[in-house]
């Protein structure tokens, strides 16, 4: 039987629902609405269990419930924005964290592990330049992304004005829920992006044999991998 996952209805779901995250919490932020923060949770939360809820697993259904009235009941308090807070904080910490520790001594860097998954798919070597390589921008990523937390902490703190008390700061220094989404949600992930694309750019010039034509190839070699290759990828 076919990996739902790897349908193009999967693939779809997947993206949306990427993507809907930070517009739903922007969106959140700008209205200042509980509804609005608990539905960009609900985007996230789909996203976690998509995977066992496409196999019908009963104990992601029963999750998936579950969470649902626990977000319709905190749409009416302040606790849904400090998860909103929260999350870019977590989320950006344990991704640094999950290319970090594969430069730990034993383990193959993470960047290396995909480039050579990609390679030995198209049949091509995998050189000593391309594992120096991989380890290098394994080691950007996870440098850029550790920047990110701690930039998304001190945004977090300066969007909470009893949090700047307790640390004695300056009132001068807090910002807008508004201000918070668009440096943390938008911002920050448009310099993710930014780096995305001139890190390809620099790769395409130092080697210019690679196993895809261009970016669109790119990522639809890396989503050929496979769900199961990722998820080894990330234990």
């Amino acid at each position: 039987m076919a990996d739902p996952l790897d349908s193009r209805a999967g693939i779809a779901a997947r993206l949306a629902l990427l993507l809907a995250y930070p517009l739903l919490a922007h969106l959140a932020s700008v209205r200042e609405d509980g509804r609005w923060s608990a539905l960009a949770l609900g985007s996230l939360l789909l996203l976690t269990l998509l995977d066992p809820l496409l196999r019908l697993r009963p104990w992601a259904w029963l999750t998936l419930a579950g969470s649902g009235v626990a977000l319709y009941v905190l749409a009416g308090s302040a606790h849904v924005w400090i998860l909103l807070l929260v999350l870019p904080i977590a989320f950006t910490l344990l991704v640094a964290w999950g290319f970090a520790r594969t430069l730990l001594p034993g383990r193959v860097p993470l960047v290396t592990r995909i480039v050579a998954a990609l390679h030995a798919r198209a049949g091509l070597p995998m050189t000593d330049a391309l594992s120096r390589y991989g380890r290098g921008l394994t080691l950007a990523w996870a440098l850029l992304l550790a920047t990110l937390t701690l930039l998304n902490l001190a945004l977090a703190l300066c969007a909470s004005p009893h949090a700047l008390a307790v640390l004695g700061s300056p009132a001068r220094l807090a910002i807008s829920h508004a201000q918070w989404s668009w440096l943390s949600n938008l911002a920050c992930w448009g310099l993710v992006g930014a780096f995305c694309l001139l890190e390809y750019g620099y790769r395409q010039r130092r080697f210019p044999q690679q196993p895809y034509r261009h970016v669109g190839d790119f990522v639809r070699q890396l989503a050929g991998l496979g769900p199961a290759f990722w998820r080894d990828l990330l234990r």
